[in-house]
């Protein structure tokens, strides 16, 4: 059983708890300050000891704390509390009144339950920190955060403390590779002074005539003149040395801070336990930092968020490079290609510690090699699902599934709703728009896309924002016009300007970007259009956009594990539910007519192209191709080839010695993508000898071609390939002029 709890927030949203109540089937009661004189109603539903779903996410801290001193309720880790926002993405707005439909989707979504435990990746820190800047910014940094943890600086200049607080290392080449508990940090070590050594005394710095010793205690090489009045003074020390090789040293640390103007990570998202800070960061942004690095000593798990079957991957066959979408897309670098010696193959390798769970991976994954694993995609579909059949139940009409992201867009969507609630020029979120939290918007791709039309939405939109990387947006945007185009192709209608699949981003040249919005502070709070945040403004006009056509019954399916499965199920619901104008495609005389041409860029569908001339049947894309779209025939010479099955990943492109494959981007949209078809057909060679069929007439001939004019294929010799091999084998024990070694 679940207990709602619905609130209509000091009477400024308007709630229609009957028509709620009848969706969701149980009795709802409207409260109008729950979180204040309405508060024991929910001490009540949390000794109930039934599931608690909370319409309000403004004050669930205090739900929360209310709930733990409420006697006889529940501890939260056996009966968490659901909290879902209806406020600022339902009731507040122009069309708050027409937003039932919408808030029932959204509660009933919240009624499911919490994905399946996956396995973790386990961190272990402890506080060993290195700092890496300026010698005075690091060591004002240091005293901040020495009484937690263990600080190294590597010195990158500055005015040091004549105070040996903790070891200062200095260098060149520093390089940073690893994660939270496990940097591997190498850098040369290549002047005079030993910083183990030094004692901070001075003496050099006072005695160098060229000033070429600063108080970070390293020698300027470019300005010694080589006086060496330094090492003299330094002689009770020892640790000036002009004659000490350059070393390559190594260290391992926890935690690393960089304080230099630029990263050691080039990727977009560095791994965890790095933090950046050049001193034109923001102070919040330091601030955060300090907190952050002071928290991250101690063991850590996040969830491993993917998962790989190497078996269908596409990236590698007989040492030839097929897709890449994966490694290229990834913007934590954690994905690489390794060369398997055994099998002599390339294989994608994924590294749990570096990856981030954005998920970009298996949105461009043509196969589902890679998928993501929390939440799983079935159980992403099965909240798009209820989310779009509780909708539509309650009467709801023209649907639009915004994919969103759990902070940075969800905190831009309930900015929306607020500046909604404060200025009657913005609208806010219409009531047909129905926000989907995703953990990352680029962890959904084209079958979850495809999906949720088929299962009844009008059009699904991606909101990024600035923490996306570029090339999400690249990738993101390919599937989005590859899935449009399969939409369009199929006769779904779609006013100008208003595609089925849309890309939202915050911040266009109209705007600024969402950095530079929000570090306006609190505008969007203050009434008056002209201090609304400008991105805010440009979302408020996007979202009103008009619908597009849609099937015309819901498809009842399930998201499966296997992501061609999921498509498959997907388009043959919208090929069925499409106009009659795709059914006559379908009905095509020719698979030309019966084909939507689809981008090339990111495209899962299409087909090999065979030039029967160049092709010998050497079969040598048959046992390149990861996914069995190309077969042979074991009875005769044939190259076979099932549509359905590619995936575009240009392998058996490369594998073909004769250059005679090329790949076309298009979705057939008849029975034949299923079956499989004959693309170059051959007769056999019969043996000169025996008669006995091998090979193909068009293999020989071009091998006799090659090697007719080598010298060790003359007379007999060339024959010997027209021969079976029996046959070739006898004639090389039987030829009178053939030179033998024989056993005495």
């Amino acid at each position: 059983m679940t207990t709602t709890l619905i609130c209509n927030c000091n009477r400024t949203m308007a709630l229609d708890p009957r028509a709620l109540a009848q969706v969701l089937g149980e009795t709802l009661t409207e409260h109008t300050t729950l979180c204040r004189r309405d508060a024991p109603a929910f001490q009540r539903a949390a000794r109930d000891g039934d599931d608690l779903v909370v319409g309000c996410t403004q004050e669930s801290a205090l739900f929360v704390e209310l709930a733990e001193h409420t006697e006889g309720s529940a501890p939260l880790d056996v009966r968490p509390i659901r909290f879902v926002n209806i406020r600022e993405t339902g009731g507040w707005g122009q069309e708050g009144r027409k937003a039932t439909p919408k808030m029932a989707a959204l509660l009933a979504a919240a009624r499911l339950p919490d994905p399946e435990p996956v396995p973790t990746v386990t961190y272990r820190s402890e506080g060993r920190l290195l700092i890496i800047g300026p010698l005075d910014r690091a060591e004002a940094i240091t005293r901040l955060l020495e009484d937690t943890l263990q600080v190294t600086v590597f010195a990158t200049g500055g005015v040091g403390e004549q105070v040996r607080r903790h070891p200062v290392i200095a260098g060149n080449g520093l390089e940073v590779d690893g994660w939270l508990g496990a940097f591997d940090v190498r850098w040369r070590a290549d002047n005079p002074i030993d910083l183990d050594l030094c004692t901070r005394c001075n003496a050099c710095v006072a005695a160098c005539p060229e000033e070429a010793i600063g108080l970070d205690y390293q020698i300027d090489l470019e300005v010694c003149a080589s006086h060496r009045i330094c090492v003299k003074v330094c002689q009770a020390a020892g640790a000036i040395d002009f004659q000490r090789e350059p070393q390559w040293r190594e260290a391992r640390f926890d935690l690393v801070l960089d304080l230099r103007v630029d990263s050691a990570f080039s990727r977009h998202a560095p791994p965890q336990g790095y933090f950046h800070l050049p001193s034109s960061a923001d102070p919040d942004r330091q601030l955060r930092a300090l907190f952050e690095l002071r928290d991250r000593v101690g063991e850590f798990e996040k969830p491993r968020f993917f998962r790989y079957r190497a078996n269908i991957c596409a990236h590698g066959r007989n040492e030839q490079v097929g897709c890449r979408a994966c490694i290229d897309v990834c913007s934590a670098q954690a994905i690489v290609s390794r060369l398997d010696d055994e099998e002599r193959r390339n294989q994608v390798e994924v590294n749990p510690h570096l990856c981030i769970g954005c998920g970009a991976c298996t949105t461009v994954c043509p196969t589902g090699a890679l998928g993501f694993a929390y939440p799983s995609a079935a159980e992403q579909g099965r909240r798009l699902r209820t989310l779009l059949a509780t909708y539509a139940k309650a009467g709801g009409r023209d649907p639009v599934v915004l994919i969103h992201s759990q902070q940075a867009g969800a905190a831009r969507i309930a900015e929306l709703g607020r500046a909604a609630a404060l200025d009657e020029q913005i609208h806010g979120l219409p009531s047909r728009v129905i926000p989907f939290a995703a953990w990352h918007t680029a962890s959904l791709g084209l079958d979850i896309w495809l999906s949720s039309i088929a299962w009844g939405a009008s059009q699904v939109w991606v909101l990024a924002t600035d923490e996306e990387a570029p090339q999400y947006l690249g990738a993101l945007d390919e599937q989005l016009k590859v899935g449009n185009a399969i939409l369009q192709g199929l006769g779904y209608r779609c006013e100008a300007g208003s595609d089925h699949l849309r890309l939202l981003t915050i911040g266009t040249a109209a705007g600024g970007s969402a950095t530079a919005s929000r570090a306006a502070g609190p505008a969007v709070l203050v009434k008056g259009p002209q201090l609304i945040d400008p991105g805010l403004q440009e979302l408020d006009r996007a979202l009103q956009a008009v619908p597009a056509e849609k099937p015309g019954s819901a498809a009842s399916f399930g998201v499966q594990a296997d992501k061609r499965a999921t498509l498959e199920l997907a388009l043959d619901h919208l090929i069925r539910q499409a106009p009659a104008a795709a059914h006559q495609r379908v009905g095509a005389a020719t698979d030309a007519g019966a084909a939507i041409a689809l981008p090339r860029a990111g495209s899962p569908f299409g087909r090999v192209v065979v030039d029967a001339e160049r092709c010998t049947l050497c079969l040598a894309c048959v046992g390149a191709c990861p996914a069995s779209a190309l077969q042979d025939n074991l009875e005769r010479p044939q190259l076979r080839f099932i549509e359905k099955n590619c995936v575009l990943c240009g392998l058996c492109e490369r594998t073909c010695p004769e250059d005679a494959i090329t790949l076309e981007s298009r979705l057939l949209l008849t029975e034949a993508r299923r079956q499989p078809r004959v693309v170059n057909e051959q007769p056999p060679f019969a043996c000169i000898q025996c008669g006995k069929p091998f090979g193909t007439v068009k293999a020989i001939e071009t091998m006799i071609v090659r090697l007719s004019g080598h010298q060790m294929f003359q007379g007999r010799a060339l024959d010997r390939l027209r021969m079976c091999s029996d046959c070739r084998v006898i004639d090389l024990h039987t030829a009178d002029d053939e030179t033998r070694i024989d056993a005495p």
